[in-house]
């Protein structure tokens, strides 16, 4: 029996969950999904400039893990932008981070850069 999957750390979900060419239908036939989890390492990596390994970290995960899944979203993203193909982020296994564990950097976190309205410690069970 294979493992439980562990929820990925998430710093903050992206604003926008579609991006796409204009003058595409939006269908099964031209829609690709990314999850948050996918976007993240991109994020994190791509970015921010983190290390793979650096980003297992941040997201409380193997650094292979990352590697597997900034793959996957590289595919991803690769395959929208040749092939002309709607990307939607959605689902995977994560967890919004709180802002405030030692892991985050507290008000350096990415959560309190990118979400002007962030106040609070709103996901205390994380």
């Amino acid at each position: 029996m294979p493992r439980p999957r562990k929820c990925r750390k998430v710093c903050c979900l992206p604003e926008r969950d579609i991006y796409g060419p204009l003058n595409v239908p939006v269908n099964e036939d031209h829609l690709i999904t990314m999850t948050v989890d996918e976007y993240e390492t991109i994020r994190l990596i791509d970015l921010e400039g983190f290390t793979q390994e650096e980003c297992a970290n941040k997201m409380n995960i193997a650094r292979t893990t990352v590697q597997g899944i900034y793959n996957d979203a590289r595919r991803k993203l690769a395959e929208s932008l040749v092939n002309g193909k709607v990307l939607r982020i959605e689902g995977g296994d994560y967890i919004l981070c709180n802002g405030f564990e030692k892991s985050c950097g507290g008000d350096r976190c990415c959560r309190h850069r990118y979400d002007k309205n962030f106040v609070g410690n709103e996901d205390k069970d994380v």
